[in-house]
């Protein structure tokens, strides 16, 4: 297929090329020419057909890659991998400048349009992302730093008024449109984007694509990031995802004939108690902030009768596998899911020494890493799941080879992972 577009200033240039008539589960090749000038070649792959079963769909998980704190080493080896798909699970960029520096930009802290433009044009010149991005197609969530810091639906974490907030969300979510690879359903209205989507590859794998942020309830007892809980918490009408994304939610996997159900989402979803010695204490911007919410989903996958769901985290920095329980806080119920939280890119984790602390109160957490940056190597075939957390070896390095850390299996119709 060939065709013409143009590139417009009010898009900053940037065009979204939606090719129909390809053919189904297969390779593709493209490139574009403009000004007499030709872009590197891409590659591209088709879902599968409808009622197919592939024998396998290869995936590569990110998260978290703010440009100041480290190299795009890892993204070498997603390129090498040439996956099927290559799933991002938000802070894509950052807004905010690193209190500790690998490499340096003199860019300040984004709130207009033209700032959140020059920051992804800072990122995207990255030969590493670049490279990365041609090798694959891409499917992204954007998490908090495409915007700001830990913001909540129209509320802002740094207390900007809601006027200020929304103008400035408004300008992050254009120039995130702009530069990343969405159809052009996915264009921003009123200050609005569309995020949460859905796609399937054949009968095999189900990905649906959730906005955890644009919706979201504030985050309740007390704005600091650890809360102990309070009545407040636990509100059935506090919501992570909103009224009509849960709606939306329930009607795909009412219709999913998936044999594993992925879903790509922001942040930590499994029962986690950060309190060290002291009384139960929750991060308070992850699902165990939100958790009528969470027994929400966790119903709503019961009642659908949803196949194998795994559930796709980022966030924290770390590498995690966790059990997800039926009844989160009651680590007794069944198993009903498993969650593989991938590690940033190179934004900085806590110290290892704290997760340690942390998994003697959280059985659920089977592995957890925060000392390593990298991504996960995902395969999928009809009755297994494996998981390959691969590590950077040497942070310092932009050409740094990688590692595969520790791999862990699921079986299907077994929630739970086998190391």
């Amino acid at each position: 297929r060939r065709g013409r577009t143009d590139a417009l200033p009010e898009w900053p240039r940037s065009v979204h090329v939606e090719v129909n008539g390809l053919e189904p589960g297969r390779d593709y090749w493209y490139r574009f020419t403009s000004g007499g000038q030709q872009s590197a070649v891409g590659r591209t792959r088709t879902a599968n057909a409808p009622h197919t079963t592939p024998p396998r769909l290869t995936l590569a998980v990110a998260s978290c890659q703010h440009y100041e704190q480290s190299y795009f080493a890892a993204y070498r080896g997603v390129t090498a991998d040439a996956p099927d798909l290559v799933m991002h699970l938000g802070d894509y960029i950052y807004e905010n400048r690193g209190t500790v520096r690998m490499r340096t930009h003199e860019q300040p802290e984004c709130y207009t349009l033209d700032d959140y433009r020059l920051r992804y044009a800072l990122y995207k010149s990255d030969p590493d992302l670049q490279a990365a991005h041609a090798a694959a197609p891409w499917m992204l969530v954007s998490d908090d730093h495409e915007v700001a810091n830990d913001y909540a639906g129209e509320h802002s974490f740094q207390g900007d008024s809601r006027e200020v907030f929304l103008a400035r969300r408004a300008a992050a979510y254009q120039a995130w449109y702009e530069h990343q690879p969405f159809p052009r359903r996915f264009m921003p209205v009123a200050g609005q984007q569309q995020s949460y989507t859905s796609r399937s590859f054949g009968d095999l794998v189900s990905i649906l694509m959730l906005d955890g942020r644009q919706y979201r309830s504030r985050q309740a007892c007390e704005p600091e990031p650890l809360v102990q809980p309070c009545p407040e918490l636990y509100a059935d009408e506090r919501t992570m995802l909103g009224a009509a994304q849960e709606r939306w939610l329930a009607t795909e996997l009412g219709a999913s004939t998936a044999r594993w159900t992925l879903f790509g989402q922001q942040t930590l979803f499994a029962h986690f108690d950060q309190s060290g010695d002291g009384p139960l204490a929750y991060r308070a911007d992850g699902w165990n902030g939100y958790p009528a919410a969470r027994a929400r989903l966790l119903e709503t996958l019961a009642e659908r009768r949803t196949s194998n769901p795994v559930i796709l985290s980022g966030d924290i920095h770390a590498f995690a596998v966790n059990d997800v329980n039926a009844r989160p806080e009651d680590l007794s119920s069944a198993i009903v899911a498993t969650e593989l939280v991938t590690t940033s890119i190179t934004s900085i984790g806590p110290p290892q020494s704290a997760f340690d602390g942390w998994r003697t109160e959280n059985p659920n957490v089977r592995f957890a890493r925060s000392d390593r940056r990298g991504y996960i190597r995902l395969t999928v075939e009809p009755e297994h799941l494996r998981a390959e957390l691969v590590a950077v070896d040497d942070v310092e390095r932009a050409d740094s080879a990688t590692h595969v850390l520790a791999s862990f299996d699921v079986a299907a119709d077994i929630p739970g992972v086998v190391r």
